[in-house]
């Protein structure tokens, strides 16, 4: 008998997400994901100067504070073919790869941990196996017994006064959960640990980019210039990056380094031993797709060949195969809009390239409010991108997989390491787990790579070499009457590029295509499901009333609704409530 459930709005997210899944005999038949908030960031940029973009187009998010930003001046440089200095480039990477080692110990801990962690299972933990047990997983200084009864004290007073507070609406005592209470107490403390690690790891962003959230950039550079004098001459120099801010990023790497080494990648593999059977669901489409980041030595991001992750195209989970990606081919990546709140002037199942994107807002279709989503028409703000009119997958797991496919020694390694720990086939990252391990091993990849390219910078400190901008275009009166451009980045939650077209020095067409429009997308022209209603489809509820095996899938993809809807009411008319009890 068939029965539809509702999760709305899915929580522990950035922004609001609505999944409705139709069962047979407890059996998911059919999922629709829809993103069920709007934004309009592409129509406040039109007839505005590209060289600003970047600061409109950074607020698309929250979460992801900087890719935003990366994306948008990489789409203007590329347009006016605008090189930035290598110093610029070093620092783009180490802000870069911050922002993933942050983002992903974030996600782990405090939006994804608590679908394995009891949290009030931990209460009946001994505090002595509890430190037995960490101190067998790793060297991490904070696990003595005397730690552990403190962080049990803590949630225990949570608990007596009747409000588990951060904890609070999970679905505790479920029989899903199957780590043991010394487990769950500490991934509770490290949970705690991991709010006082985020707040000093966060100063990298603020000593490169004056601040955080949102820091600055600048087309054709960084805006920290560097001053090698002492530092009382140096605080002089307003924003200027000083050894006392290379001092402090050094000691954000090392503190970054001890974390993901000490608590995230063990804590990640001793939870995924007690998971095994979700390395064998929540699967999906089976195609990945990236962009490519991190060029070595400071080169140039065009240069392809010198990127840690490799751009590319798995289809099919042919990891001996990897195809070529054109950013600017019009038949490649097209947006389609058949089952979106929206309308395009060539049709609503026509696709679009982002060159000639159009983010309209004329759609005079059914809107919400809505009782149930009408699947067979439009039911989300999120469009359908496509690659070649496949549905790809991007994020951790499909980097992780490029980076394996294309030969990359320390990736091949972690992985071989982390299977051989877990006893099990690479087959296995095709999965809800596999998603999540492979976060954690990206976040140790990409860490190890960060004293790299800090070293790098203070070689050319040393050597004379200071600069971080490039004037040579800064002017419009150099600039094209037409240019189009592409910036790229990877995200922490997948591929992101921003297109943009610029005519007579103003922005005529802007179109950001963003990893959660890639994974939570509704179902394109052709009937084929987006990543997030793949992954769902077949997964065996236990209990309808607590869908926590939905959240555990759709939680693996790290969903951020900010990022990937688009438009909004042009009277600007309230067109949904949502009520949280």
């Amino acid at each position: 008998m068939a029965e539809t459930i509702v999760v709305d709005p899915i929580t522990r997210i950035e922004g609001h997400l609505r999944i409705e899944a139709v069962l047979d005999n407890g059996v998911i038949r059919q999922a629709s994901s829809s993103g069920t908030m709007v934004r309009g960031i592409e129509i406040i940029l039109r007839g505005r100067d590209p060289r600003d973009a970047w600061a409109f187009a950074q607020r698309i998010c929250g979460v992801c504070t900087l890719v935003h930003g990366i994306a948008s001046v990489r789409s203007v440089e590329d347009a006016l073919h605008y090189p930035i200095p290598a110093n610029a480039q070093l620092i783009r990477n180490l802000m870069i790869a911050a922002q993933f080692v942050h983002d992903h110990v974030m996600h782990f801990y405090h939006l994804h941990a608590l679908d394995w962690v009891d949290v009030v299972s931990a209460l009946r933990a001994d505090p002595q196996k509890t430190s037995e047990l960490a101190q067998s997983l790793s060297s991490y200084p904070q696990s003595s017994p005397g730690y552990f009864k403190d962080v049990q004290a803590k949630l225990s007073r949570f608990v007596a006064s009747g409000q588990l507070g951060i904890f609070a609406n999970g679905y505790w005592g479920n029989p899903l959960y199957k780590l043991p209470p010394e487990a769950n107490l500490m991934a509770v403390a490290h949970y705690l640990d991991a709010l006082a690690w985020q707040r000093e790891v966060v100063r990298l962003h603020t000593v490169f980019g004056g601040k955080n959230p949102h820091p600055n950039f600048v087309v054709g550079g960084t805006p920290s210039a560097i001053s090698v004098g002492p530092s009382s001459q140096a605080s002089n120099s307003g924003t200027a990056l000083n050894m006392n801010g290379l001092a402090i990023v050094q000691d954000v790497i090392r503190k970054m380094q001890a974390f993901v080494e000490q608590v995230y990648l063990p804590d990640t593999l001793a939870i995924a031993g007690y998971y095994k059977d979700w390395f064998k669901k929540g699967e999906g489409v089976g195609n990945f797709l990236t962009y490519g980041e991190f060029p070595s030595e400071g080169k140039s991001i065009d240069d392809l060949s010198s990127l840690m992750i490799p751009r590319g195209i798995i289809v099919d989970r042919d990891l001996t195969k990897v195809q070529e990606v054109d950013l600017r081919a019009p038949e490649q990546i097209q947006e389609f809009v058949s089952h979106s709140w929206y309308d395009y002037s060539t049709g609503k199942n026509a696709g679009l390239h982002p060159f000639q994107g159009q983010t309209n807002l004329h759609y005079t279709g059914p809107k919400p409010p809505y009782e149930h989503l009408d699947s067979e028409q439009s039911y989300s703000w999120l469009k359908s991108p496509r690659w070649k009119n496949k549905v790809m997958e991007v994020g951790p797991l499909a980097r992780v997989l490029m980076m394996y496919a294309t030969g990359n020694k320390p990736a091949r390694e972690l992985v071989g390491m982390a299977l051989s720990k877990l006893d099990l086939p690479t087959e296995a990252l095709f999965s809800t787990m596999g998603r999540t391990a492979a976060r954690t091993l990206e976040s140790k990849l990409i860490v190890d790579e960060m004293q790299a390219w800090y070293d790098q910078l203070m070689a050319n400190i040393r050597a004379g070499e200071l600069e971080t901008f490039n004037e040579a275009l800064w002017e419009p009166s150099s600039w094209p009457a037409e240019a189009t451009g592409v910036g790229f980045t990877e995200a922490p939650r997948g591929a992101l590029a921003h297109w943009i077209v610029i005519k007579n020095g103003v922005i005529d067409n802007y179109q950001a295509v963003v990893p959660s429009t890639w994974n939570a997308g509704p179902r394109d022209t052709l009937g084929q499901d987006g990543p997030y209603e793949a992954a769902l489809r077949g997964t065996e509820l236990a209990d309808p009333k607590q869908p926590l095996e939905i959240l555990r899938t759709i939680h693996s993809f790290d969903p951020c609704l900010a990022c990937a809807v688009h438009v909004t009411d042009p009277n600007g008319e309230e067109l949904l409530q949502i009520n949280v009890t």
